[in-house]
């Protein structure tokens, strides 16, 4: 006997789905009560939550200023040397890339010699 999954409610489907989880034929009694409540703890409203006190200030506006400034720097180059050092380490690394993956495929393209 197989089983047919629901791909939309990952339940199982079908006309028999309900007898699959009592095979015998045996009903389970749902209680229509709520069961007891074994950690009773209060709930917080959301009009109670707690309001953190970050370490730093918020340096989202001015680095906002700082990079929308319109100086004629691309954007990715605006902190200046690190800047400039990331971008051409990452250019130098994409050609020299492109070049090993150029070179190896001219070697594969060649036959070898026996």
């Amino acid at each position: 006997m197989y089983y047919k999954f629901s791909g939309f409610t990952q339940r199982l489907a079908g006309a028999w789905a309900s007898d699959a989880y009592s095979p015998q034929g045996l009903k389970p009694v749902v209680s229509t009560e709520a069961p007891p409540i074994i950690f009773a703890t209060p709930t917080k409203l959301a009009s109670e939550s707690t309001v953190y006190d970050y370490a730093g200030k918020n340096k989202v506006p001015e680095l906002q200023r700082f990079f929308q400034k319109s100086d004629g720097v691309p954007i990715h180059l605006k902190r200046g040397l690190p800047d400039q050092m990331l971008y051409r380490t990452t250019m130098a690394l994409t050609l020299g890339g492109t070049l090993y993956c150029l070179v190896a495929l001219y070697m594969a393209s060649q036959p070898r010699n026996k």
